[in-house]
């Protein structure tokens, strides 16, 4: 289905003017592919068409085999499962599951805890707002949230990937990636963020108090209230552009606008990597990315990507959050676009030997899309356990590396060569600055080699 030939999308009958104008539909680039069903077996899946309503928990399109909500029994607020934690779905590997993810922003509670109320401040009426994110701000007491200390992530997850070992790669398939509802939330905090004030109050290194975002006199963490803190979240409605082109709309000044187009991508896609005593154990913060990925906030990851990921636990324990609508890359001022999304996932367990997974994913995350390969880099990969480093400069050698490694290894090529051609040919970005461990990550070209594509 062309996005230009259907009717106005996921928001008709909204009822409030000014939401209305300004989120006329939302959608998704692309098509999916046809969808594994399980059992090796190949099978037709509906061509990803859009939307037409408000994705409730449920209702509408739901592409995989496996079906995952996030109801507050079913995600972990603020942290990631350990090596023993409990899956709340099993599935074989080859299956497809799809999960509702539920973005934090509009939940936390500097912005109210309340999101019925929150979004009705910008035109929402309570029926539009997902009733996950409802009962999860509402029910949520899997554990006693702690703003200041917790992450913001609603954690969808895990689940069991039959046949993982220690050892093993998973590799994880976005087939589809469905917006749930016409809007998004851009959101910077006091102390976090590209230009935050450090701990003891004082600029960071290259800038001064009065560049640091939020302004300084906005800061209002000391009163203990996060309501009070003057953290900034910028409600950001969806609008149809030029040939269907579904865009982000923020203001530009008091009368024009900025409009961006939609890249929808999970931020955070992971495997259980750490232990921990508890559910808040400091090693579980979802945070920071790790070499089980998790909170990886790389862009490049959208429909018809793929991540591959060591595995650390029987099952692999896969887990997903932290949906994004658009992301720059750095997202500097701590959040990108975020809203829900419904994405659908092919995971399927890969052995040593077997040809099916990149050489350096059996020991560090790797990605790839139609077009390019993805080599990580991470500050610090093991989170939180050993003090926290955020140097971009690790991040970029460790992204070099692993990208000379692939052009070694896995596509044949002498060292010192795959050195130079990186240096002429491959972009190194960076993925993002605010998750405690920094990350780049090196594109590498398909096109410019003859042979030798990893399938």
């Amino acid at each position: 289905m062309d996005p230009g030939d259907t009717r106005e999308l996921l928001i008709a009958g909204l009822g409030r003017r000014g939401f209305l104008r300004a989120a006329t539909a939302v959608s998704t680039a692309g098509t999916a592919a046809a969808l594994l069903t399980g059992g090796g077996a190949q099978a037709a899946a509906p061509v990803t068409t859009f939307p037409e309503k408000i994705l409730q928990p449920g209702k509408g399109q739901i592409h995989g085999r496996h079906y995952l909500p996030s109801l507050p029994e079913q995600v972990r607020w603020g942290y990631v499962p350990s090596l023993t934690g409990e899956p709340v779905l099993r599935m074989r590997s080859g299956e497809t599951v799809t999960v509702d993810s539920v973005s934090h922003e509009g939940l936390l509670e500097d912005q109210g805890r309340d999101p019925v109320a929150y979004f009705e401040r910008h035109g929402v009426p309570a029926d539009q707002v997902l009733q996950d994110a409802v009962a999860i701000a509402r029910d949520y007491t899997r554990t006693t949230r702690n703003f200041d200390v917790d992450g913001p992530h609603v954690v969808t997850g895990p689940i069991h990937v039959e046949g993982a070992q220690p050892g093993d790669v998973l590799k994880i398939e976005m087939l589809s990636l469905l917006p749930r509802v016409p809007y998004g939330i851009v959101s910077s905090r006091h102390g976090k963020g590209a230009l935050a004030r450090q701990t003891g109050g004082s600029a960071p290194a290259g800038i001064t108090l009065d560049e640091v975002m939020p302004p300084v006199s906005t800061d209002g963490r000391s009163t203990g209230d996060p309501l009070q803190y003057g953290n900034v979240s910028l409600f950001t409605p969806i609008r149809r552009g030029n040939q269907g082109v579904l865009n982000g709309i923020l203001p530009q000044g008091t009368s024009g606008e900025v409009a961006f187009p939609l890249k929808p991508h999970m931020g955070m896609m992971g495997v259980a990597f750490a232990s921990g005593d508890a559910l808040t154990a400091t090693t579980l913060n979802s945070i920071p990315p790790t070499l089980g990925g998790g909170n990886i906030d790389i862009n490049l990851l959208g429909q018809g990507s793929t991540f591959y990921l060591p595995v650390f636990a029987e099952g692999a324990l896969f887990y997903t959050g932290d949906p994004h609508l658009a992301m720059g890359n750095g997202e500097v001022a701590l959040t990108a676009m975020e809203g829900s999304l419904r994405t659908t996932f092919r995971l399927t367990v890969c052995k040593k030997g077997s040809g099916d997974a990149p050489s350096v994913a059996f020991h560090y995350p790797f990605a790839e899309t139609p077009d390019v390969w993805v080599a990580v880099g991470l500050s610090d990969p093991d989170g939180i356990q050993n003090g926290q480093g955020n140097d971009l400069n690790i991040a970029m050698r460790r992204a070099v590396v692993n990208a000379l490694d692939f052009l070694e290894h896995d596509l044949g090529m002498d060292r010192a060569v795959a050195y130079a051609y990186l240096s002429a040919a491959a972009n190194f970005e960076v993925s993002q600055v605010v998750d405690r461990t920094v990350g780049v990550h090196g594109v590498i070209d398909k096109s410019h080699f003859t042979h030798g594509h990893h399938a």
